[in-house]
């Protein structure tokens, strides 16, 4: 039986070749995934490895000390992070990796590692295609971050792990952009493609991170999430931040207003800069 596809009139139709060549690249990614095998070309281990260290209990500050000092970028990263002004404002600036990565604390050095992945494949000769999607993917990941750690500090929830959750969201687009890259079909920028990835990428994303070690996100830091990733538009605008929240229940479970949301944005507003010069 051929491939149907949905019509704006919400008749069926025959499903184009495009829409056919995507639809089974993504059956094919998800049954690799669902066979425990993630396999990100150009993509480091150490955000796996630095998150296998921090869950285990025999693990710690020694093993993290290792695996950052291995990589000459990462551990740049982490000291700068440790500097910037948010964790730092005077004296003399940190030079020792050691000290840098106790004084950053867990989310900072997280986030290091993900910017120094995301660097990784915004070099990769092979992935030259992608690297405007991929900025722009980093861009809104980074701001989604920021408003989740905001939203996060008016609830019980830790602001850090908010961040990271918000900075990781959404791992499932860039695994799938990376292996579309590595594809012999051209698919990345396909609308029909696109359109198939909008929908995939949030359980594509879930099942990377819980591979990597990353626990499913419980429901209140869910609600977090949905809620930051419906702001991050409002970052664009310019002047005064008006925030519609009518139809999105997270905002009510979370207990916030229009107005809440609207001085949140603007405060993000003025965070981004700090996050951009942390996490590049």
């Amino acid at each position: 039986m051929a491939t149907v596809a949905a019509t704006p009139a919400g008749l069926r139709r025959p499903a184009t070749s495009a829409e056919r060549n995507a639809a089974l690249f993504l059956r094919g990614l998800a049954m690799e995934l669902s066979e425990g095998a993630v396999h990100i070309p150009s993509f480091p281990d150490a955000l796996v490895r630095i998150r296998a260290a921090l869950a285990d209990p025999d693990g710690g500050q020694a093993e993290i000390l290792e695996i950052v000092g291995a990589e000459p970028e990462l551990a740049l990263r982490v000291l700068q992070a440790a500097n910037s002004p948010a964790l730092f404002n005077s004296g003399i600036p940190l030079t020792d990796l050691r000290s840098a990565i106790a004084r950053a604390g867990h989310r900072a050095v997280q986030s290091a590692a993900m910017a120094f992945a995301v660097q990784q494949v915004r070099l990769a000769p092979a992935l030259r295609s992608i690297s405007k999607p991929v900025d722009i993917w980093w861009e809104e990941s980074i701001s989604v971050a920021t408003l989740c750690q905001a939203i996060a500090r008016r609830t019980h929830l830790s602001p850090d792990e908010a961040f990271v959750t918000g900075l990781l969201h959404g791992i499932g687009r860039l695994y799938i952009m990376i292996r579309a890259a590595d594809s012999s079909i051209p698919l990345n920028g396909d609308p029909a493609f696109e359109a198939l990835v909008d929908r995939w990428h949030p359980a594509i994303g879930e099942v990377v991170l819980e591979n990597w070690g990353f626990a499913r996100t419980g429901a209140d830091l869910a609600d977090v999430l949905i809620a930051g990733v419906a702001l991050a538009p409002a970052l664009l605008l310019p002047g005064n931040k008006i925030v519609d929240i009518g139809g999105i229940p997270a905002f009510g479970r979370l207990g916030l207003t229009s107005e809440d949301c609207a001085a949140m944005v603007t405060h993000a507003e003025f965070q981004l800069g700090a996050m951009h010069d942390e996490l590049g």
